[in-house]
């Protein structure tokens, strides 16, 4: 069973960092980047064997309800691809970028520790471990936002921990009411439970598990904390928290939650497709008005979320398809863009739009990279998030939604707009640049790549014949809200 592996590989790597790096950070590195080779090979592997198959990993010799377990279907295996993949690139962008802070191996030992939370809230089949999981990574996000030791930094992370603390709580309370009406914490038992009890529990814990995942996954009008935490972290860990953390403690949690649990009920699919397009329309003109680039693409992830969340609510086979894929680009067009950032940054001295100008001299990788990132996130052809974008775009008239269609359209054309905004004044501008501060290194210029050539290379996961072993497994166990209690406990 790999899933175990996926949780022990990157909580040892934290153990040993802390234990055997001194001033330099070279076995900190290496360490971090083993770990998480390892592990992006393991959750392919287990993507790729898994199928329409669940299996159940029970942790001692007891047997469901009386154990923990964790649970490897296509939902979960999907998930722990894309955060250990942004993961990899992540560590690829930092090795040059953290050495300008102190203690740089502590960032390392903090990142494992970050992906050992959100790999467990995937893996894992018990709720309660789900919020312990969720504390894990969230607490060594709290410490990544603030590693820069700035002012800023330590403002953002103590606003990012307030609400974070409160929609802990949340959940938390949604948690004990679960456990008292159904005497378990296995989910798939707690979803067979629920359908015996009175449906007013199930509506009061929807309730409050909404407001605590909607503050996980910054929906409006749960978003405060967001804008700030994104644009002070380092240009990493900020790709980490937009590109997978709000879909690993949020966005996931939601879909696990409100389908599998819930059976997705339809008063919450409104709320979803209601939430999801005000994230998409005011995010925009928010995003519209920041001459901050890391802000401004912080606002970006509010609006892009708020197209995953419009495709669940809409909750037919093709908009869950669209959301699902728009999950993948949205990490890989969204880390790139923070990466891009990051490198801006740290050559520049800069993220003001109004202070940048012409880098395609300069930094060719960069403004190239950006160019493509811009592109898919505006949903513009060939590249993956037009796919996304349309499909959600297509559900929503066939399923005669027409006026979420249209905001999901106006949503495209405001992101296009401001991210013209960002190439006009950030990369080609006016100043032309000739002198860096720094230079960009390899494994910069090397994480960058790869996403880009991933914003084109994704969109063939929509052709048909690839799409039946890559997108409509993860569909399918969406979609068939009853099927993972059979899947886990009647086995």
């Amino acid at each position: 069973m790999i899933l175990p592996f996926l949780i022990i590989i990157p909580l040892l790597a934290a153990f040993l960092i802390s234990l055997i790096s001194g001033e330099k950070d070279n076995w900190a590195i290496v360490l971090s980047i083993l770990a998480v080779i390892s592990l992006l090979a393991l959750a392919i592997f287990s993507f790729f064997t898994t199928g329409n198959k669940t299996f159940v990993y029970e942790m001692s010799g007891w047997k469901i309800p009386l154990t923990i377990c964790l649970v490897q279907d296509a939902l979960s295996s999907f998930m722990l691809v894309i955060v250990n993949l942004i993961a990899l690139t992540s560590l690829m962008f930092s090795v040059t970028y953290i050495r300008q802070h102190d203690s740089p191996w502590k960032y390392y030992a903090l990142f494992m520790l970050l992906i050992t939370g959100m790999n467990g809230v995937i893996a894992t089949g018990d709720i309660f471990n789900l919020y312990v999981f969720m504390e894990i990574a969230l607490f060594a996000a709290y410490a990544l936002v603030a590693f820069g030791g700035k002012a800023e930094e330590y403002e953002a992370s103590f606003k990012y921990a307030a609400m974070g603390s409160i929609s802990s709580t949340l959940i938390l309370l949604g948690v004990g009411i679960l456990y008292a009406s159904t005497s378990t914490l296995t989910m798939a038992n707690i979803a067979a439970e629920l359908q015996t009890k009175n449906p007013m529990v199930m509506y009061w814990v929807a309730a409050i598990f909404m407001a605590g995942f909607g503050l996980k996954s910054a929906i409006m009008p749960f978003h405060a904390w967001l804008p700030d935490a994104h644009s002070s972290a380092p240009a990493p860990i900020s790709s980490m928290l937009s590109g997978v953390l709000i879909k690993a403690l949020g966005i996931y949690a939601i879909i696990r939650i409100f389908y599998n649990i819930f059976g997705a009920p339809q008063i919450f699919l409104t709320i979803f497709m209601v939430l999801g397009s005000i994230s998409i329309i005011v995010a925009s003109y928010l995003a519209m008005g920041q001459w901050d680039l890391k802000r401004l693409l912080a606002y970006s992830s509010i609006s892009q979320i708020g197209f995953i969340l419009l495709g669940l609510g809409i909750g037919t086979k093709l908009a869950i398809l669209g959301a699902v894929f728009h999950i993948l680009n949205h990490a890989i067009f969204k880390s790139l863009l923070f990466y891009n950032a990051g490198a801006v940054e740290m050559a520049l001295g800069t993220r003001d739009l109004r202070k940048m100008g012409n880098l395609r001299g300069a930094m060719p990788v960069t403004s190239g990279t950006s160019m493509i990132a811009s592109l898919s996130v505006a949903g513009l052809p060939p590249f993956n998030g037009f796919f996304s974008k349309l499909i959600i775009i297509i559900a929503a008239v066939q399923s005669n939604n027409i006026i979420y269609a249209i905001i999901a359209v106006i949503g495209s054309l405001l992101t296009l707009a401001y991210f013209m905004k960002v190439q006009r004044y950030g990369f080609n501008g006016e100043n032309k640049i000739t002198e860096l501060n720094q230079s960009i290194s390899l494994g910069m210029k090397s994480a960058m790549i790869i996403l880009a050539v991933l914003c084109v290379v994704a969109s063939i996961l929509i052709i048909p014949g690839i799409r039946e072993v890559t997108l409509n497994p993860v569909v399918s166990v969406i979609m068939n809200k009853t099927a993972y209690i059979q899947s886990v406990i009647g086995r």
